[in-house]
């Protein structure tokens, strides 16, 4: 059983990780091991990882930096991830480890804090206890309770009431080791009532080791607040990256969730997202492109708790060779959440017939006065297009690759950074071209 493994290591090393961290961390720490004793990892009995051994992926022979060794070097100089003519706030977890000896000093507006959240727990610990922990529940989810009980340190934005933030914060999530490694990663988004923000996150693999992340990502939106997340994904093919992202928005707030998947090992992304406010709007969006033998799941469920709010998931994947993809789309409308409106799509397109595409789209309404729909596709591409564009003399992969940028655009459009979605174009076009998908300048990828 290999829960006992970790839970040997929490028990030895308890105080260690207590004190290499924050008081408000610690204190959920029994809570989490408790539930994780429970649980355990998911198991593919459970309906929601059918297709996902989760226990299996913990098997290898993992370091943990339960000591914090800190990073040498300047990530600054090193990592250059850069997306042309989009000017961002620039921070680095190495591993998961917050760097902050060569921070670039930024001046946000009064009460603005970014950084990291071993800092802020510390100087904030009546907003931090306020929030960590509160949507992310350990009691039913194995991954996040062992997240919760082994995290030291992570990433923190918190934008007081009425602040917008212009310019988008970036976070570069680089993993760096010569032997196998597993990291623990926290990301906490706080926009109070009127407050805006954007944050894109861009994982990054630098060395050959194999990788095991989780990450655990807190977004709370106050009473209007506007909260873009972004999440792109360029690991290596010996990545396995775990996240569970949870959202709690309040009336009239209106959040953006948008996962790109370009390159991975084995991805399951779990995104959990309670509009708790009238009027509140969320969209949930992922576009995933994989090959070779890699595996990408993604789960989404969003709850309509209140009245007149809207939500929209829109997931999108492109498998090619032995690729396979899964997702699991759920939406619930409660009894007094009348007046929703609710849309669910997911379009998937397998370019080998050795693809497999495992899908299941859930609607659970209890209101009778709402719209909602879902739909699903998955198939090949269109050979009467296809026949279309080279009768009128286009190279045969040349109408592949505009058919393929044609079905993904549908995610892309609802990128809300102009300059990024050019990026992100141009990483796809690269992508379906069998190049490698490099985030701009970056020199670790050159």
């Amino acid at each position: 059983m290999i829960e006992k493994q970790y839970i040997d290591i929490f028990h030895q090393y308890r105080d260690t990780i207590d004190s290499k961290s924050a008081a408000g961390m610690n204190s959920l720490r029994d809570k989490s091991f408790e539930a994780f004793q429970k649980q355990g990892f998911p198991t593919k009995r459970m309906e929601d990882y059918l297709y996902l051994d989760v226990a299996a992926e913990f098997l290898p022979d993992y370091a943990l930096n339960i000591h914090r060794v800190p990073f040498k070097g300047n990530p600054y100089v090193a990592f250059r991830c850069e997306i042309p003519n989009l000017t961002t706030n620039l921070y680095f977890v190495l591993n998961d480890l917050f760097h902050k000896e060569h921070q670039p000093r930024v001046e946000y507006p009064k009460g603005v804090f970014v950084g990291g959240m071993k800092d802020f727990a510390e100087q904030n610990p009546e907003v931090f206890t306020k929030y960590y922990g509160h949507i992310a529940d350990v009691n039913n989810n194995g991954i996040v309770a062992f997240n919760t009980m082994f995290a030291q340190d992570g990433f923190v934005i918190y934008v007081p009431k009425g602040v917008i933030v212009e310019k988008p914060i970036q976070l570069i999530n680089i993993l760096k080791s010569e032997f196998n490694y597993l990291v623990n990663r926290r990301v906490m988004i706080i926009a109070e009532d009127d407050a805006q923000v954007k944050l894109l996150i861009c994982d990054h693999t630098v060395d050959e080791s194999q990788f095991l992340a989780t990450q655990v990502t807190e977004i709370f939106a106050g009473r209007n607040a506007v909260v873009d997340y972004y999440d792109l994904e360029e690991n290596s093919d010996k990545v396995t990256r775990l996240t569970n992202t949870f959202v709690n928005q309040q009336e009239s707030s209106n959040v953006l969730v948008n996962n790109m998947t370009f390159n991975t090992g084995v991805s399951r992304n779990n995104y959990v997202v309670k509009l708790n406010g009238e009027h509140a709007e969320a969209y949930v969006c992922g576009m995933v492109i994989a090959d070779r033998h890699q595996y990408v799941d993604n789960f989404a469920f969003l709850d309509h708790l209140m009245p007149h709010c809207t939500s929209t998931q829109l997931f999108k994947y492109v498998l090619q060779d032995e690729a396979t993809g899964s997702f699991c789309g759920r939406i619930r409308v409660e009894k007094d959440a009348q007046k929703t409106m609710a849309y669910q799509s997911n379009n998937n397109l397998c370019i080998a017939p050795t693809t497999h595409m495992y899908s299941k789209p859930q609607l659970e309404i209890y209101a009778d006065d709402v719209k909602c729909s879902h739909g699903l596709t998955t198939g090949q591409l269109d050979e009467d297009a296809l026949f279309y564009l080279r009768s009128r003399g286009i190279p045969k992969e040349t109408a592949r690759l505009m058919l393929m940028q044609a079905f993904a655009a549908g995610v892309l459009e609802h990128v809300r950074i102009d300059r990024l979605k050019d990026r992100l174009l141009d990483l796809v076009e690269k992508r379906f071209k069998g190049e490698s998908a490099r985030c701009g300048n970056c020199a670790v990828c050159k």
